[in-house]
């Protein structure tokens, strides 16, 4: 998930060596260099596992985003979802652990899971969206590679980077609400776009309990109770369970399936997905349209991940006041790879999630920790019947929490500098109107470089922030563009 990155404090019992940093010896010590960073291998297990526990409902969440129809009105399989979910955190995260060696896990980052499910699959097939994710990863990983990636940091406006985090959280938080049925569509005359649940009205269990399972999770939070999103999906469905029972709903009244154990808690993973990506037949977008749409997910994947890496890196006293840290580079270099490993999987791509601060601040220092986090990932993977009890009302309550969560980057716009406010406004307003990433993105970079040409400032933005207007001139312009060439 994209979050901004923690604040910096010191580390849980310091940084330096401590009584039980022995603990991690041998081969396991030197490779991980656990007792080098003042941990040790029970700290890291603890650490691992703390982690797992404040992010695995993205297994939950990620099957919620994926599940709408492709072109051609094809639906992914719900278990075959959560299988893919859990199959692609495991790997990246491993990968994390075993190759970073930081305390950093990875899973479906829900503003890609966004951007494919709304804007990508509708316009093609899953398999394609899938190549999408496929090729933005490795876009990632080559701006790494190369160097490339601070010049690209750098050429987006501070200020835009924040607004891009705060229009996710928008975008997420609409889905959410629509999912849950909060929020539906307005009168059929078309005096409201939009509407309080359906005809202006809440009606039904289901709503109930996305907005019981929403109070809960924001007064947890509240009070500062580890694992509340985890805490609040728990308790949701246990009384969605308790509800469906006595009340005699059926699959219909939860809009798909019931919160119902059928058969066995345990199952052989469907990996029906695993390496159904297809790359082209894109011509019935545009090629325009392609390159947009991959530079909206390197945005949503790329920016806020690392900021995350340093953020949880800082809170683990690794990284020095200028960001820089060990294994950073492959660290960048692992979560680029993540959308490669998303797209195969059939689970969109992976980014690095805030949630690893939790085990940070259980004590994890290194590497160790990612690897026990993916190997309960991978466990999870034989559990998916538990997991298809979770309603989708239910799940959806933890969309807009998260939601709630990316609006803090808004302390950080100066709402006072029009030049600033302006562009971020445009950027955070379009993305959840809109119901595009997209045209959230466009707008914010269009009005940047558009007023401060205004200014005479138009210097400011650089070449890369001018040849972005150029293109999303382009990509907003498309269709007259077309009818005045006479394209079809």
């Amino acid at each position: 998930m994209t979050q901004t990155p923690v604040e910096p404090r010191p580390a849980a019992g310091g940084t330096g060596p401590g009584p039980h940093s022995a603990a991690g010896t041998g081969r396991l010590d030197g490779y991980f260099h656990i007792s080098a960073r003042g941990s040790s291998i029970p700290r890291e297990v603890r650490g691992g596992i703390t982690t797992f526990m404040a992010m695995c409902y993205i297994l939950l969440l990620n099957p919620l985003l994926l599940s709408g129809p492709d072109a051609h009105g094809h639906r992914l399989g719900h278990a075959a979802l959560i299988t893919a979910t859990a199959l692609a955190a495991a790997v990246s995260t491993l990968l994390m652990g075993l190759v970073g060696k930081v305390p950093l896990a990875l899973a479906a980052g829900l503003s890609v899971a966004g951007v494919i499910s709304t804007q990508v699959a509708p316009d093609m097939t899953w398999p394609q969206a899938m190549g999408m994710c496929v090729i933005y990863g490795g876009v990632i990983v080559l701006l790494v590679v190369t160097g490339l990636r601070e010049i690209v940091m750098n050429a987006i406006p501070l200020p835009l980077k924040h607004g891009i985090t705060i229009g996710i959280g928008l975008f997420i938080a609409l889905i959410g609400l629509v999912n849950a049925g909060f929020v539906g569509r307005g009168d059929p005359h078309g005096s409201s776009p939009v509407a309080l649940g359906r005809g202006g009205q809440l009606s039904g269990w289901p709503v109930l309990l996305f907005c019981v399972t929403l109070l809960l999770i924001f007064m947890l939070q509240a009070r500062g109770v580890p694992g509340a999103i985890l805490i609040g999906i728990v308790t949701g469905t246990v009384l969605a369970v308790a509800v469906n029972a006595a009340a005699g709903l059926s699959a219909a009244d939860w809009g798909g399936t019931a919160p119902e154990l059928h058969g066995s808690a345990v199952s052989m993973p469907d990996f029906s997905l695993l390496g159904h990506v297809a790359f082209g037949g894109w011509g019935a977008i545009g090629g325009m349209t392609v390159a947009v749409i991959v530079f909206t997910l390197v945005l949503a994947g790329f920016f806020d991940a690392m900021a995350t890496i340093i953020g949880v890196g800082t809170e683990a006293g690794l990284a020095d006041a200028r960001g820089r840290m060990p294994g950073l580079s492959k660290a960048l270099f692992v979560d680029g790879a993540g959308g490669a490993i998303g797209g195969i999987a059939g689970a969109s791509g992976q980014t690095v999630f805030i949630e690893s601060a939790t085990g940070v601040g259980e004590g994890a220092r290194t590497g160790l920790s990612s690897v026990v986090t993916g190997l309960l990932f991978a466990l999870g993977l034989f559990f998916t019947p538990l997991a298809q009890i979770v309603p989708g009302q239910v799940a959806a309550a933890a969309l807009v929490v998260i939601g709630s969560m990316m609006m803090g980057n808004a302390r950080h716009v100066d709402w006072s500098d029009r030049a600033v406010a302006v562009p971020v406004f445009m950027t955070v307003a379009l993305m959840p109107f809109t119901y595009s990433i997209t045209a959230g993105v466009g707008a914010g970079v269009v009005s940047y470089t558009a007023i401060r040409f205004a200014q005479g400032r138009w210097r400011e933005p650089g070449i890369f922030m001018w040849a972005l207007t150029a293109v999303f001139t382009v990509y907003f312009a498309l269709h007259p563009i077309e009818a005045w060439l006479g394209v079809n």
